[in-house]
């Protein structure tokens, strides 16, 4: 089983080329545009990993300020939006329950396959920290802020599934009063090769071997959209 600790602690540049295959549709902006307006706004990326929402963000808001507790990941980060020419951005290794921002400071909070990792890691004490996570959030979004969370919903699948390992996480969010959708943000790799090595980097050899088996060379992916704005 692939350990993911590991991946995003010390293989950051591989797990860059998995992600930067993922939703070759667009879909991810574009949904968030959907729900809010990001001109001018203050943007924090929790769990930010190698950039893929900073690097989304940053054409469209006035500052990015990209989180994540695996240094290795937010180098990448740094790199990417330092070649894409923005300037609008900064990084720093922080848990998402403690975020070094002031309060009531930032308008829009978004978080990719990652908030989840509170409940996934720490099985014994899942609520106490998403809850903590969730005051948090109070405290550093103006009042009108918005909270918008990606998560998977199954990867290889065409249609959406609730996975195991995030059985206490999806009803939490409906508990906390996230309105919530789902969207494609299917892989296409630039060959079957590539598909097999990358699929199997991340996701196992199981899938990995289904990959070559149906030359999946476009898997498709499930990702649930979960938001919510604050008064």
């Amino acid at each position: 089983m692939t350990d993911h600790k590991t991946v995003y602690a010390q293989q950051a540049d591989k797990y860059e080329a998995l992600i930067a295959r993922e939703d070759y549709q667009g879909n991810i902006l574009r949904t968030l545009q959907e729900i809010t307006p990001l001109d001018g706004c203050v943007a924090l990326d929790l769990g930010a990993g190698t950039g893929r929402l900073a690097f989304l963000l940053a054409p469209h808001v006035k500052q990015v300020r990209a989180f994540d507790m695996a240094e290795d990941m937010l180098r990448v980060c740094a790199e990417r939006l330092t070649a894409g020419g923005f300037t609008n951005w900064q990084v720093d290794v922080a848990d998402h329950r403690h975020i070094p921002v002031e309060d009531h400071s930032a308008d829009l909070v978004v978080s990719g396959w990652s908030v989840s990792y509170l409940a996934v890691w720490n099985p014994e004490n899942w609520r106490e920290g998403l809850d903590a996570w969730m005051a948090e959030m109070r405290r550093v979004l103006r009042p009108g802020g918005w909270i918008v969370l990606y998560e998977s919903l199954g990867t290889g699948n065409a249609e959406p599934i609730r996975l195991p390992h995030l059985e206490k996480f999806y009803p939490w969010l409906d508990e906390m009063g996230f309105q919530n959708k789902w969207i494609r943000t299917d892989y296409r790799f630039q060959s079957l090769e590539e598909a097999v090595d990358l699929s199997g980097f991340f996701f196992g050899a199981e899938l990995a071997e289904r990959v070559h088996k149906e030359n999946l060379v476009i898997l498709p992916e499930c990702t649930g959209v979960w938001w919510k704005k604050l008064e």
